[in-house]
């Protein structure tokens, strides 16, 4: 099922969401996961405590047949309504919350990924280098082109332009060799399971060296066939702009061990936290699934989705929680928890030292993200801080709520036999503006 998002509602999620202004509208990359539009809140419902429970369980079953749902006080401790929340259900972009937890936590909220250019050869008092450059990839997924980071970033991220400034002030004018490309921080597979492992609509390609978010322009006509050789073919023409005298054809290949004790140019990507809110706030896949493979090179040697998956099972199994994953965005129907785990490992992150950078990339309630158009005039509007969750006959919706009266809530509803995805939404939005009530 492909879904499409208007323009009005990601200008709406622009308009919202916190930042400077920039010159350009970010806009949403494809995703299943899109921003709904759902039906103003009546602010002054409420319902007894006593009532609560059979009202969650009941809404939980709207336009689905298979819910899980569970709803936890966090300063109790105490769980308030549980309904079927121990059965494994169908993720979605939930998977999401799991792959940015862990990242925030094996990584750190101030880590930040490296591009780098090396030289193999020494440049002498004219500037020219006998040798050539290397342009080595560090997993970043937010490299591009200044116009590309404008339209879909709001003008954060790492640019291709900088890193070509970097080495013109380096003193380099002309360069004998050439550039190459050096992309092996990751494996070469483009994709996830769902497409077997090659680009998809809603994804890819993935490349230790990407570029563009894998497009090969804003306009997202098309994919690259390769990134880290469009990220390479840029840098040699902005070299040569700058008046860097350099061949125009590009090669890959691994940086020599000789060449890395030369480094030319290093720029640094938006640290931790931006990255984890950058893809839980539209459920950016591309930034989902390179950050568990960025998960698998640094914390086990390979940069591959099965890597960063066994990373993320073992955090959130030493957490006291459970997933089965086979990829880091949710776009494979077999990423499988439960409501009850889901909301395990919430209560846990939140007492974490990122617990704070966590909640904050998750969209709030009517206000951004693709909940912009959510829950409002409802309590849970600027209280609830959730992850939606899309595919075709799942929807999802997990997350915190903060109420008026300093009450916290952690919670998961889980829909799996969707078949009326408008009315699961509604059922969604509900739930959680009632948990804001309590």
């Amino acid at each position: 099922m492909k879904f499409k998002t208007t323009a009005a509602t990601a200008l709406l999620a622009f308009l919202l969401a916190a930042g400077t202004a920039q010159a350009s509208v970010p806009r949403p990359l494809p995703s299943p996961d899109r921003p709904a539009v759902t039906p103003r809140l009546d602010g002054t419902a409420t319902v007894s405590v006593s009532e609560i429970c059979p009202a969650l369980r009941r809404l939980s079953g709207l336009g689905n047949s298979r819910p899980g749902l569970r709803v936890k006080n966090l300063k109790s401790g105490e769980t308030v309504c549980s309904f079927k929340s121990t059965a494994k259900r169908s993720l979605a972009s939930n998977t999401k919350i799991f792959t940015t937890a862990a990242a925030l936590a094996k990584l750190g909220t101030d880590h930040r990924f490296r591009t780098r250019v090396f030289a193999d050869g020494q440049i002498n008092g004219k500037g020219e280098l006998t040798g050539s450059l290397y342009l080595m990839g560090g997993g970043d997924p937010s490299l591009g082109t200044g116009d590309f980071l404008g339209t879909y970033f709001g003008g954060e991220g790492t640019d291709i332009e900088r890193i070509a400034n970097k080495v013109k002030r380096a003193g380099i004018k002309s360069v004998s060799g050439r550039l190459f490309g050096d992309d092996t921080v990751f494996d070469r597979l483009r994709g996830v399971a769902d497409s077997g492992y090659a680009t998809s609509p809603y994804i890819g390609p993935l490349s230790g060296l990407a570029f563009n978010a894998g497009f090969t322009s804003p306009s997202l006509s098309r994919f690259s066939s390769d990134p880290a050789k469009l990220a390479t073919k840029t840098l040699v023409r902005e070299l040569r702009k700058r008046g860097i005298k350099i061949r125009k054809e590009i090669a890959m290949r691994k940086t020599p061990a000789a060449a890395r004790k030369n480094l030319v140019s290093q720029v640094r990507s938006p640290d931790m936290a931006w990255m984890a809110r950058s893809t839980n706030l539209h459920s950016n896949n591309f930034f989902a699934e390179t950050l568990l493979k960025d998960i698998g090179a640094e914390v086990r040697g390979a940069g591959t989705t099965k890597a960063g998956a066994t990373v993320v099972r073992r955090y959130v199994a030493a957490l006291g929680s459970n997933i089965d994953n086979l990829d880091g965005s949710g776009l494979t129907y077999g990423n499988l928890s439960s409501a009850s785990d889901v909301v395990k490992m919430l209560t846990r992150v939140r007492r974490r030292d990122f617990g704070d950078a966590f909640i904050d990339s998750l969209p709030v309630a009517g206000v951004d993200g693709t909940l912009a158009s959510r829950m409002r005039g409802s309590a849970a509007q600027g209280n609830c801080h959730a992850k939606t969750g899309t595919l075709t006959g799942v929807s999802a919706l997990s997350g915190y709520c903060f109420n008026g009266n300093g009450r916290k809530f952690a919670f998961s509803i889980l829909m799996n036999g969707v078949t009326d995805l408008g009315a699961a939404h509604r059922g969604q939005d509900k739930i959680a503006a009632l948990i804001a009530r309590l």
